[in-house]
């Protein structure tokens, strides 16, 4: 027992000193959920390319570990200067006014520096140890967050996650290109699901803190036009998502009957909540269809990789 209260206050010291380090608000400027999910959409995007386009190299343990931390580096730069943007909205949002710089755990400056370091680094990085190619998309999701939806469509058009959703498709370009070293079309059809998949999976967590975007004058859609039109709009995104993601097994040399399988039962439960929104359209019944809409994206990129090792061609 002497030995694990001895043991739970080294613990406790070393979490001290860590916290005093800031290690504690540089994870969470660096926004670690969305770090994991864009890493796992590059390394899954990844490995399909080394086993589905002809001629792919065989990959190794630091080929995968390049992309990692290149893809992490990126997602976790672009987050902090999207902490430093958003430093005058995120105190007059509930969700978001405990943050580091509106609370007053770090200084915007520090957090500015934080996230331009990482970013310039991630691209760096990525030109050296993997190809020009993944570095320029790396440097496209960097863009495409940060500066396209962030600084520039965010405070202004209620279309900006829409267009926003660019920076997710590069993390899987990103990927494919590292092994390939070109984007061909069946690598682009899967980074762009991220594309299509976005509006949905967006626009149902803005129904759930409509309030906090209006407070903050933010003009997510259903802020503009309302809960019941924006319900109906996810709908409508997701009737295009769901053929969309079909396609990739329907074009030559595509996925096969492991994906087609996976797509159409996630895509059909998506649809399945997005279709009762419509009849539900609160902020209570959108944030159950976010947490169905959430994991998609990791499920159908698991589905592709899966799909690369077990290739059964469906024709």
């Amino acid at each position: 027992m002497k030995f694990i209260d001895h043991l739970d206050e080294e613990i406790k010291w070393l979490w001290t000193g860590i916290e005093w380090l800031g290690f504690k608000e540089i994870v969470e400027i660096s926004k670690p959920r969305i770090v994991v999910l864009l890493v796992i959409t590059a390394v899954t995007s990844m490995f399909a390319a080394s086993k589905l386009v002809e001629g792919a190299p065989e990959l190794n343990l630091f080929h995968y570990l390049h992309i990692i931390v290149a893809g992490a580096l990126a997602s976790a730069g672009s987050s902090a200067l999207n902490h430093y943007y958003d430093k005058d909205i995120d105190p007059k949002m509930t969700r978001t006014s405990s943050r580091p710089i509106p609370s007053g755990r770090m200084a915007s400056s520090h957090v500015l520096i934080y996230g331009l370091a990482v970013s310039c680094i991630s691209v760096i990085y990525g030109f050296f140890a993997l190809n020009a190619i993944s570095a320029f998309f790396i440097a496209l999701g960097i863009f495409s967050y940060v500066v396209i939806y962030t600084v520039w469509l965010k405070r202004l058009n209620s279309s900006n996650i829409v267009i926003g959703g660019i920076a997710g498709s590069a993390a899987s370009w990103a990927g494919w290109t590292a092994v390939t070293g070109s984007l061909d079309l069946l690598g682009f059809l899967v980074g762009f699901l991220v594309f299509v998949w976005t509006p949905s999976h967006f626009w149902c967590l803005a129904m759930k803190i409509k309030d906090d975007y209006d407070q903050a004058n933010i003009p997510m859609l259903p802020v503009v036009i309302g809960m019941q039109k924006t319900s109906k709009y996810i709908l409508g995104n997701t009737l295009i998502l769901l053929p969309f993601s079909l396609t990739l097994a329907l074009i030559p040399n595509g996925l096969g009957v492991v994906y087609t399988v996976i797509a159409m039962i996630s895509g059909g439960l998506m649809l399945a909540y997005h279709y009762k929104l419509t009849k539900i359209p609160t902020s209570e019944f959108a944030w159950k269809a976010y947490k169905v809409t959430a994991p998609y994206l990791t499920i159908i990129f698991v589905a592709v990789a899966l799909d690369a090792a077990f290739h059964i061609p469906l024709f």
